[in-house]
C-alpha cells in the first residue's frame, strides 16, 4: 500500500486520525450504552441507532488501525489474506450502513406519516427482521464479487496506490480480464447506493408533505426536528459513497477516491454521535442523567465536600 506525502503531512494525518478514531470509538460506545440502559430510549428509532453506532465502530476499525500503522512506521505491507479480508469487510460494512440508513428513513416515514400506527407496525420483531435483513443482504451482495476477486491471478506489481485494499486498485493489478468484474461491481454498487437513495428520497417526500399539512408552525418544526439528525447523516455519508460509485465512470481519480473513503469511513462515524446527541433532546437528557449519576456516586463514595 502507498501513501505518498511528506513526513510532516503524515505526522499531521496520524495525529488527526488517531484523535478521530479514539473519539469515534468512545462516542459510539457511549451511544450504545446509553440506549441499552435507558428504558425511555427503547423504541424502533434508537434500536436502529444502536445498529448504526455498532456499524460505525466496525466500519472505521476496518480501515483506521492499518492506516495508523502505515503513518507511524511506514509499514506498507499487508498479507494477501489480510488484504482480501479488509477489502470484503470495507464493502460489506459500507453496504450494511447504506441499508440501515434506508431502514431508518422508513422508521421516520412511519413516525411522521402514521404516528398512531407507528408502534403497532414497527414491532420489536419487525425491527429485528429489518436489521438482520440489512446485514444479511449486505453479506450476500458483497460475497459474489469478493469470491471473483479472490480467484483473480496477480502476476505483475503488488503495490496498491491507496491506504487500504481497494477493489478497484486490486483489479488494476490483475493480469486476468476484469471487465466483467468491473461491470458487476458497478451494477451492484449502483443498485445498493442509488436504490437505497431513491427509497430515502421517496420517504422524505411523503414526510415533507405530511409535515406541511400540520397546522401549527411549532408542530411542523418539532416533526422536522425528529428527522434532521438522520438527514444530516445521510447527506454526509452519501456524498462520499456516491462519488465512490461514480469513480469507475470518470476514471481513476485516486486522490479524490482517498478523500471519499476518508469521508465515509472516518469523518461520518466521528460525527454521528455528535449529530444524534446535539440534536436529540432524549439522548441529551440520558447523557445528563448518566453524568448526574456519576456525580451522585462520587459523593456517596467519598462523602460531601471531598474530591473524587
Amino acid at each position: 500500500m502507498e501513501f505518498h506525502y511528506s513526513p510532516a503531512v503524515q505526522v499531521t494525518f496520524f495525529s488527526l486520525l488517531l484523535s478521530a478514531y479514539s473519539i469515534t470509538m468512545i462516542g459510539n460506545i457511549v451511544i450504545i450504552f446509553i440506549i441499552s440502559t435507558n428504558k425511555h430510549l427503547h423504541s424502533p428509532m434508537y434500536f436502529f441507532l444502536i445498529n448504526l453506532s455498532f456499524l460505525d465502530i466496525l466500519f472505521t476499525t476496518s480501515i483506521s488501525p492499518k492506516f495508523l500503522t502505515l503513518l507511524v512506521n511506514g509499514n506498507v505491507i499487508i498479507s494477501y489474506v489480510g488484504c482480501m479480508l479488509q477489502c470484503y469487510s470495507f464493502f460489506f460494512l459500507g453496504t450494511t450502513e447504506i441499508l440501515i440508513l434506508a431502514v431508518m428513513s422508513f422508521d421516520r416515514f412511519m413516525a411522521i406519516c402514521y404516528p398512531l400506527r407507528y408502534m403497532a407496525v414497527l414491532t420489536p420483531r419487525l425491527c429485528l427482521y429489518l436489521a438482520l435483513g440489512s446485514w444479511a443482504c449486505a453479506f450476500v451482495d458483497t460475497l459474489a464479487p469478493t469470491v471473483l476477486v479472490v480467484q483473480l491471478s496477480f502476476c505483475g506489481s503488488n503495490r496498491i496506490n491507496h491506504f487500504f485494499c481497494d477493489v478497484d486498485q486490486l483489479l488494476k493489478l490483475s493480469c486476468t480480464d476484469t471487465r466483467f468484474l468491473n461491470l458487476l461491481n458497478f451494477m451492484v454498487s449502483a443498485l445498493i447506493v442509488f436504490g437505497s437513495l431513491i427509497l430515502i428520497i421517496v420517504s422524505y417526500i411523503y414526510i415533507i408533505i405530511a409535515i406541511l399539512k400540520i397546522p401549527s408552525s411549532g408542530g411542523r418544526w418539532k416533526s422536522f426536528a425528529t428527522c434532521s439528525s438522520h438527514l444530516v447523516v445521510v447527506f454526509i455519508f452519501y456524498v462520499g459513497t456516491v462519488f465512490m460509485s461514480l469513480r469507475s465512470i470518470k476514471g481513476s481519480f485516486v486522490d479524490f477516491n482517498k478523500l471519499a473513503v476518508m469521508l465515509s469511513t472516518i469523518i461520518t462515524p466521528l460525527l454521528n454521535p455528535f449529530i444524534y446527541t446535539l440534536r436529540n433532546n432524549q439522548v441529551k437528557r440520558a447523557l445528563r442523567g448518566l453524568w448526574n449519576f456519576g456525580d451522585k456516586y462520587c459523593i456517596l463514595r467519598t462523602g460531601p465536600g471531598n474530591n473524587c
